[in-house]
């Protein structure tokens, strides 16, 4: 697993721990799927609310600002709105085909018989809705092209929602959903780039086969610098966007031509690392500035140059683009996006209107109706079993929380109607599905949680050292980290490093007993207990010395009272004020695993 907070600090001079301590939980805010969704939900609740006030007309006049360049007396633009739609989410879709190629290569895709459940059940989940749609719709011509409107699922707001309930839920639920979130991402792209690109400009189309023909050579060639697949990948993005089929469908294709392996012989790197650091041990002079050492420098820095090209160029590109997107790009098309205006509008007419009802049920009705029935489809006929720890009601709050359609839905909508009216009312049903899929989704998964924390059961994922997560798995795996850091009990150590030499992603369900303690709740689980926040707290301070004695004492003392080990370590080592805040903290914490739920991962699961 990742190297702790600490080791990493103690790389750091004194002078910067802090400068890191903050960077380091930037990169984690910025990675965090729950915030992400915060961000878009946040900029969607902007929008609606501009959009039903008099500053309603400046704000569209605004994002229909014309950007370009001047040729001369020739201008090259287009408007901010299309800069959104038409190029940032370009940089979103090339985001999806990074995560759908991660998943084709290494991830959950590459195993026909663990996929085969999400993928099936992906296809019920867009299958139901256009039925449902079109069930409102066929008849009328006008609106019956919106039958892709209901059937994508917003992978961020969905894990995002899914990520608030953290280590409660099994790994199976998340792995399931983002694992049917990137195959139903999948088909709308295909959707999208088949039905609802204008009529093709064959030539433009022939340009466009030429280029990504040079990106498949260059990837053929082992060319392993981003920069000429970016350059090259602007140039696909323009013929695309002149052809007449969506622009957004460059970032797709640009991102499978992206190479996901590394240029440098890892075997080799291993021996020949090994020696650069021994040499730049020797060079080094702890009595000279650093600066004035160039052997030392030079070494390092050979080391540094092969060490990044060590990352596969999808990886570096994915882990790039990730904030930006989720906390830029994405917030961004909600504020342009979700502005649904009742002002001057007919309501009744549009609450009457089939593009309501078809899109709000596709979503909330057929989605979970269709992801359920072919997972039980394909379980039943044996073909695919349910994921460890899982049950069927944990598969239908994933199902529900399937519909969740924001970004992809309105992006489909606004490619389907062209009529703006059209739009406005299937942005509505678009919202209003994505609110109530969410809450129920989340609803019924938070009564799950609370059965699973009844019986004193708390779900452990975690991963193998030679495993490398997606990026939107990271802020699982940290949490599954910092609870297993916390937890000192020897059988579950014992349990974790048994699947960590099996290899890959694994789990663990965990009996933390009926009263959230290891055991049975005796005055030894309280001790344990104890131990286990005394360890947590002085390896965030960074006190491994004392850590060490505190450990030694509390097995020298072991049938005394919880306490007591680290009132006489706190007080031979730090005085009578380090035991008064110790006392004042522990205090706290014993409160909060009598009256409620603690946050760290010696009682109960955290929230």
């Amino acid at each position: 697993m990742a190297s702790t907070p600490a080791k990493e600090q103690k790389l750091f001079i004194n002078e910067v721990q802090r400068h890191q301590a903050r960077y380091r939980k930037l990169i984690q805010f910025t990675h965090s799927s729950t915030k992400a969704a915060g961000a878009m939900l946040l900029a969607a609740v902007v929008a609606l609310i501009v959009a039903n006030t008099g500053a309603y007309e400046a704000f569209l006049g605004f994002w229909h600002t014309e950007v370009g360049v001047f040729f001369g007396d020739g201008f090259a633009g287009m408007s901010l709105g299309h800069v959104i739609n038409d190029i940032f989410m370009a940089i979103f879709f090339l985001l999806v085909g990074l995560e759908v190629k991660y998943e084709l290569t290494v991830g959950e895709l590459t195993n026909i018989r663990q996929a085969l459940l999400p993928i099936v059940a992906a296809v019920g989940g867009v299958l139901a809705p256009i039925g449902i749609y079109l069930a409102f719709n066929a008849t009328n011509p006008e609106t019956a092209h919106g039958w892709g409107v209901p059937t994508a699922t917003d992978i961020a707001f969905a894990l995002g929602i899914l990520a608030l309930l953290g280590n409660r839920v099994p790994n199976g639920v998340r792995v399931f959903l983002s694992t049917l979130a990137v195959a139903d991402d999948i088909i709308a792209i295909l959707v999208i780039a088949i039905f609802y690109g204008h009529s093709p400009s064959l030539p433009w189309l022939a340009v466009a086969a030429v280029v990504l023909f040079v990106l498949v050579l260059m990837n053929r060639n082992h060319i392993y610098s981003l920069i000429p697949y970016l350059l090259v990948g602007a140039v696909l993005w323009y013929c695309v966007y002149m052809s007449g089929v969506h622009a957004t469908i460059a970032g797709v294709l640009l991102a499978f031509t992206i190479p996901s392996g590394s240029r440098v012989n890892i075997k080799s790197f291993l021996t020949w690392s090994g020696d650069k650091v021994r040499e730049a041990r020797s060079a080094y002079q702890p009595e000279t500035p650093v600066i004035a050492q160039g052997g030392y420098i030079e070494t390092v820095q050979d080391l540094s140059r092969v060490a990044r090209q060590v990352v596969p160029p999808a990886t570096r590109l994915e882990h790039r683009l990730y904030p930006w997107v989720y906390f830029g790009i994405l917030p961004l098309f909600a504020l342009t996006n979700a502005d649904v205006s009742f002002l001057g509008v007919d309501v009744g007419a549009m609450l009457s209107s089939p593009v309501l009802y078809g899109v709000l049920l596709g979503l909330l009705v057929g989605k979970p109706l269709g992801i359920m029935l072919f997972s039980m489809a394909v379980v039943k006929s044996k073909l695919a079993s349910l994921p460890e720890n899982v049950n069927w009601f944990h598969m239908l709050g994933a199902s529900i929380l399937g519909g969740v359609g924001f970004t992809m839905a309105i992006f489909v909508a606004n490619l389907a109607f062209p009529d703006e009216g059209l739009v406005a009312t299937a942005k509505l049903g678009i919202l209003a599905a994505s609110l109530l899929a969410g809450v129920l989704g989340f609803v019924l998964l938070l009564l799950q949680a609370k059965a699973a924390q009844k019986r004193g059961v708390a779900y452990l994922s975690a991963n193998s050292d030679d495993v490398a997560r997606q990026t939107a798995g990271d802020e699982a795996a940290r949490e599954a980290e910092e609870l297993l850091r916390d937890l000192e009990d020897p059988a579950v150590i014992g349990e974790v490093e048994a699947a960590k030499r099996r290899g890959g992603v694994f789990e663990i369900a965990v009996d933390l007993g009926p009263t959230g303690l290891l055991g049975g709740g005796s005055i030894g689980d309280v001790r344990e207990a104890v131990r286990n926040e005394v360890v947590r707290v002085l390896r965030e301070e960074g006190k491994d010395d004392l850590l060490e004695k505190v450990q030694e004492e509390f097995k020298e003392h072991a049938g005394e009272p919880p306490l007591a080990s680290v009132e006489e370590t706190l007080l031979r080592e730090k005085g009578e004020e380090a035991l008064r805040d110790a006392l004042h903290r522990e205090a706290g914490d014993v409160t909060g695993t009598s009256g409620g739920e603690r946050e760290d991962g010696s009682g109960t699961p955290r929230e």
